[in-house]
């Protein structure tokens, strides 16, 4: 699996992995700063996949501010089942028509928390190497059970500023993709308030694309840390709390139908605790 792009593999998988260590510090800092104790630290577990390479779960439970909280770093490789080379080919991937071998790394992250006022959120980026294309996707969207106005204008904003600086055109693009994306169509509305989303990146600038990606993450903990410091505190009613489980189920019934990573990360042999640690902790449907 030797090409001129192994170093660039290596740069991005360092990236992300460096990332996942960043966010996990933040987050076990968060639950530290709210008198947890030791308790409020992350389990982490090394993960396989079938065929070729693994990564690292992180998954914290029972905190006070995360209910439960899963930072994923991955790094695979190998050849693509028939279904999935076939709906990559339909997507326009190059290269998946004729040769089924891939390699890919990313961050996953998903965070549901224990008060109701502050809200849940998804990110991830990855790269994708197949032997026609090296490619970058990921972005983050913000998924409040009860909305604060500013919260979400704070949430775009900060992601509207890493778009921003790369491209003019990427937020206006990437947002209208997050709207479309995390829509559920048998519920006829969005999952949450959106955020940005981008897949199959690759202008013919590895590079900028790379660096772009980086901004993506990068951006991350200062969209979302804040809401969080902000809201924990905020009292809430057993109503409150029947909102959230009730919105998790949403989520739930988001990740398991159309998440793209899901399928993807089950029908390529990950390990299944790993793919499916998006799932809420609880979760109501009426």
């Amino acid at each position: 699996m030797t090409d001129h792009f192994d170093s660039r593999k290596a740069r991005a998988a360092a990236w992300f992995h460096a990332l996942r260590d960043r966010i996990v510090a933040a987050f076990e800092g968060l639950e530290a700063a709210h008198g947890t104790g030791p308790q409020g630290r992350f389990d982490v577990t090394p993960t396989t996949r079938d065929g070729g390479g693994g990564g690292i779960m992180s998954v914290m439970r029972g905190g006070r501010v995360f209910e439960k909280v899963g930072v994923n770093f991955s790094e695979v490789h190998g050849e693509l089942a028939p279904r999935a080379q076939k709906a990559m080919a339909a997507r326009g991937v190059p290269g998946m028509e004729a040769d089924p071998r891939f390699w890919a790394s990313g961050i996953s992250l998903v965070a549901h928390m224990v008060n109701p006022h502050a809200p849940a959120v998804h990110m991830n980026t990855r790269m994708f190497w197949t032997p026609g294309a090296a490619w970058f996707g990921g972005g983050s969207d913000l998924n409040p059970c009860i909305e604060y106005a500013e919260d979400t204008m704070h949430f775009h904003a900060t992601m509207q500023g890493a778009c921003d600086a790369h491209s003019p055109d990427y937020y206006a693009k990437f947002k209208a993709w997050a709207d479309e994306y995390f829509f559920i169509p048998h519920r006829g509305r969005a999952r949450g308030v959106g955020g940005i989303f981008y897949d199959d990146l690759h202008t013919g600038d590895w590079e900028a694309d790379f660096a772009f990606t980086q901004s993506v993450g990068a951006a991350f903990l200062p969209a979302f840390q804040p809401l969080v410091e902000k809201r924990t505190a905020t009292p809430f009613t057993e109503a409150d709390r029947e909102v959230q489980l009730i919105h998790r189920g949403l989520y739930a019934e988001y990740n398991l139908v159309y998440d793209r990573g899901t399928k993807f990360g089950l029908e390529t042999g990950h390990d299944a605790n790993a793919v499916l640690m998006s799932l809420p902790p609880i979760a109501k449907w009426t």
